[in-house]
């Protein structure tokens, strides 16, 4: 291995805001890993719905300054290196980590139970509660930095982490089971086409909501079929017609969507990008027996099963468009657009 350099490129959040809060920097020290964590040099990071919404404020409760901006309902430490998504390989590690472990590749877990060698209680997330994958190296648990073999190239590997874990862990805590019908909204976007395919894998039938202009796409990932996302799904579908709704958006149709899970229907929500605030009438909940499932924390098989299921081929990634690290007020733009279906990447070192 190479001498480390002493600095290196990285893109810090100084506060919340606008795209001027993103300083891109070349004069970073590199880090330093603790006992049990290891070094990570960088060859792509994803760009996230959480990136902005942690740039914007937008999980505060409060004012987007408050003390609950953080993904684990506390301030950030600023500035912070933000960035879910990692692939790379592993260049040094702490004095309690195998010393062979060094240069594996590895694609990292971003929902750690475990924060500068202590137990996290509830959990942490990379780039929100720690510094992250937008900068050459990063300092990651060695419990989550996972190995893996495969011929996929960094940039294609660092579509996975953030949006494919996130859609693993709601069929996991909704267990979809095969023969299911499961109905995705947002599916053109990361998390939702990788629940496109997930479900899939698990052997679901699979109803994705989306824009006319995306339909071809989401179809050729496993989708039996699409609805439009300005109609009502109960009046493409009928009531009671699905087991499990994965829900991305809720919105202005989200009371729909219980009218359409069947007696005994799943629901399992990770985001609100079309509203946070909703209407629930508690009588379609108690009298139809549905279950709710709020999910952000992954269970402790979901990325161990990801990785398989990349290894295996059995899923595959959709890179939409890639920048360079300097160009990252670029690729959030062009991210906030929506006009693209699967992940927008960073690409960091060579994307090797």
């Amino acid at each position: 291995m190479s001498e480390r350099p002493e600095t290196m490129q990285a893109v810090l959040l100084t506060g919340h805001g606008d795209y001027d809060q993103l300083s891109y920097r070349t004069d970073i020290p590199v880090p330093v890993p603790g006992p049990r964590d290891v070094l990570v040099r960088v060859g792509a990071a994803g760009v996230n719905n959480t990136d902005i919404n942690t740039r914007n404020g937008w999980y505060s409760k409060g004012d987007s300054d408050s003390t609950d901006a953080g993904w684990g309902g506390s301030a950030l430490e600023l500035p912070r290196i933000q960035g879910a998504d990692i692939a790379g390989h592993i260049v040094s590690v702490g004095s309690d980590i195998d010393p062979s472990r060094t240069g594996e590749r590895v694609l990292i877990e971003p929902c750690l139970r475990e924060l500068h060698g202590e137990t996290v209680e509830n959990f942490a997330y990379i780039g929100s509660e720690c510094d992250g994958g937008f900068a050459d190296y990063a300092v990651v648990p060695a419990r989550h930095a996972h190995p893996i073999k495969t011929g996929l190239t960094d940039i294609e590997l660092a579509s996975f982490p953030c949006s494919y874990s996130t859609a693993e862990n709601m069929l996991t805590r909704a267990r979809v089971t095969s023969g299911e019908r499961v109905l995705v909204t947002g599916a053109s976007g990361g998390v939702g086409s990788a629940t496109v395919q997930l479900a899939r894998a698990r052997g679901a039938e699979v109803i994705a909501v989306t824009s006319a202009s995306k339909a071809e796409s989401l179809l050729a990932l496993g989708a039996a079929r699409t609805v439009g996302r300005d109609t009502k799904p109960t009046e493409a579908l009928g009531e009671d017609a699905v087991d499990v709704a994965i829900d991305l958006v809720g919105g202005q149709f989200w009371p729909d969507l219980l009218d359409l899970l069947k007696p005994g229907g799943r629901y399992a929500v990770a985001g609100a990008i079309g509203g946070h605030t909703v209407p629930l009438d508690l009588r379609t909940l108690y009298l139809k027996d549905l279950s709710f499932y709020g999910c952000t924390g992954l269970e402790p098989e979901v990325f161990p099963n990801l990785v398989r299921l990349i290894e295996s081929g059995a899923i595959r990634p959709l890179v939409a468009a890639t920048y360079q690290l300097r160009d990252i007020v670029s690729a959030q733009k062009a991210f906030a657009e929506k006009s693209h279906t699967g992940k927008i990447v960073l690409e960091v070192a060579g994307g090797s």
